[in-house]
């Protein structure tokens, strides 16, 4: 009952979750869609194993990001709401009634993202579709179907997805700091060190194995999701080295060492998707080129390859931009009583700005270098057995491109949600955040 009321109340607060199960639901019901459409009556076996493959490979990473989505803005919801989950303790919730609140809204929430997902998921799916026809890869004679692989598939994963997330947030803002940070250690070093061990793998491959790619590119995102378990720690570290002068320099580097646990969800969401889609689109240019460059056509098996390769690397940009605009946006708006104080303390609009602008530009730099060095360290291995060479012959184009839009979604999403803010009076703002 009270998480309807909650829900009912503030609706605005749960807009974030809501984007990302819808978002989330819509991918996993397009791609899914494709089993059902593969096990029709009268598919013959190349088309059914170029849309079964699509929808498995597809299928699995879009529910890992759907949870992360959801976790990203659940728990910045949950880290907002302190003060409530607390006065609610006072008044004689207990744990576990707390946790059961918090997990049937994002339930109620994740459940609303899922039927509004249905109609595009819908429209997605014949899309889909028929960018596989025009490449040839599946036949004309092919329609598409939306059955209940699709939609059962969408419901449950999302729904799961969303009171795990729910869960996780609130039992992290209840346990002890010392043992999540045990926790997090643990397994950021176990990824660091699986990462590792199938980067070296790739050396064990020749140029011409079907599966030569699939070592790096798992390498390099268990090394991404290392770092990222580890970002804070990374983040304070690059803060002790930062030759920042200034008021707002001064200023943002407190800020970031003091919020460096609650920022840990941005670095971890710039760190993936530099990582992921940096390491994905060079290896899958270097392996274009090569297989272009040994004369005949390319087969299906090249063809999907390079459709899942980029297919993937796109649902990534995009849920990665709708995480950090959701956790940005939701973590600036709500320093709105700070920047009042920093307002009637002597800075000016323009001193806040920029101190915003230092932290965006901190933690856009941090989550690049570390992501870059993960998506080198699959990169060189992969490049080496298949061309002979040590970096890939494409420049950096295509890495400059994948900076270009973790910078724009970055430092444009913390500035213009400050400058909205700054928009309140200072006196104003103090009084309403109190």
């Amino acid at each position: 009952m009270l998480a309807m009321r909650s829900i009912r109340q503030r609706p605005g607060r749960f807009l974030a979750t809501l984007l990302s199960a819808l978002l989330g639901a819509a991918i996993i019901m397009t791609f899914n869609s494709m089993h059902d459409t593969a096990a029709q009556d009268g598919v013959d076996s190349v088309s059914s194993q170029t849309l079964t493959t699509a929808a498995s490979v597809v299928g699995g990473y879009g529910t890992l990001l759907v949870f992360f989505a959801v976790a990203s803005s659940l728990t910045v919801n949950v880290r907002q709401r302190a003060a409530e989950l607390e006065l609610l303790r006072c008044s004689g919730a207990t744990p576990a009634q707390i946790k059961r609140m918090v997990v049937g809204e994002a339930v109620a929430v994740a459940l609303v993202g899922a039927v509004l997902a249905i109609g595009p998921a819908v429209l997605g799916g014949r899309a889909l579709l028929e960018v596989f026809q025009d490449s040839g890869q599946v036949a004309r004679t092919v329609d598409h179907s939306f059955g209940p692989f699709a939609l059962l598939s969408g419901v449950d994963v999302t729904l799961l997805a969303a009171a795990g997330a729910a869960f996780l947030a609130v039992r992290r803002a209840t346990r002890g700091h010392e043992r999540r940070g045990r926790g997090r250690t643990f397994f950021a070093y176990a990824a660091l060190l699986t990462g590792a061990a199938a980067v070296c793998s790739t050396f064990a491959f020749s140029a011409t194995d079907a599966a030569l790619m699939a070592a790096p590119a798992y390498g390099a995102i268990l090394l991404s999701v290392g770092f990222a378990l580890l970002s804070p720690r990374l983040l304070k570290g690059v803060l002790d080295r930062l030759p920042l002068t200034g008021a707002s320099g001064w200023l943002a580097v407190r800020n970031l060492r003091r919020r460096a646990e609650h920022l840990a969800g941005i670095l971890m969401s710039l760190i993936l998707f530099t990582a992921v889609a940096t390491a994905t689109l060079y290896m899958q240019a270097v392996e274009s080129d090569a297989v272009d460059a040994s004369g005949p056509t390319k087969s299906v098996d090249a063809k999907n390859l390079e459709t899942l390769n980029f297919t993937v690397v796109g649902i990534i940009v995009v849920f990665v931009c709708v995480m950090l605009v959701n956790s940005l946006y939701a973590a600036t708006t709500y320093r709105g009583r700070e920047f009042g104080q920093q307002r009637l303390a002597g800075a000016t609009p323009g001193q806040v700005l920029g101190t915003v602008g230092a932290e965006g530009l901190v933690l856009t730099v941090t989550g690049l270098f570390f992501g870059t060095v993960a998506a080198l360290a699959g990169i060189i291995p992969f490049t080496v057995v298949r061309t002979d060479s040590v970096l890939p012959g494409q420049g950096l184009g295509i890495w400059l491109a994948v900076v270009s839009v973790a910078a724009a979604a970055t430092l444009g999403t913390s500035l213009v949600t400050a400058r909205r803010v700054l928009r309140t009076p200072a006196v104003a703002a103090v009084a309403v955040a109190a």
